[in-house]
């Protein structure tokens, strides 16, 4: 058996998630930068995201972020635009659920952006009556049964 000669094992690696109950500095846009809202993620450090400039963009998160903020559809993020690549973007931040609220009181983000959704269905609405999937019977139908 090999001896330990390490600082210790998995659990210590994980540390203690004490970063959520301090409260952050709002980070508004600068040249260069947009708000998006996470479409999808795509596996190796990527996700679709829609722009609210209207572009869809291959956004890819970046080292510091990967594997310590969890990042999932619906979420809102402020990506860094690239100058050479415009279909492609990097993940800067991930706004907190109460800090997208406030983008959206502040007039950053646009009005019919849907911030509280765990799949982002994009910034168009859904029909009504969609989700009705069972039939009603009668008494008479069943006692035929």
């Amino acid at each position: 058996m090999p001896k330990n000669k390490g600082k210790g094992g998995k659990n210590r690696k994980r540390g203690k998630n004490e970063a959520d109950d301090e409260k952050r500095e709002l980070v508004f846009k600068e040249d260069g930068q947009e708000y998006a809202q996470v479409l999808r993620m795509l596996g190796n450090g990527r996700c679709e995201a829609t722009c609210i400039d209207g572009n869809k963009r291959l956004c890819h998160i970046r080292g510091k972020m990967h594997k310590k903020v969890w990042i999932a559809a619906g979420d809102i993020i402020l990506v860094g635009l690239r100058d050479y690549q415009d279909d492609k973007a990097d993940v800067i931040l991930k706004y907190m659920p109460d800090e997208a609220r406030l983008l959206k009181a502040y007039g950053e983000l646009p009005e019919n952006t849907r911030l509280n959704e765990g799949i982002a269905g994009g910034l168009e609405e859904e029909d009504d009556g969609a989700g009705d999937n069972y039939v009603e019977f009668e008494d008479e139908d069943i006692d035929k049964i």
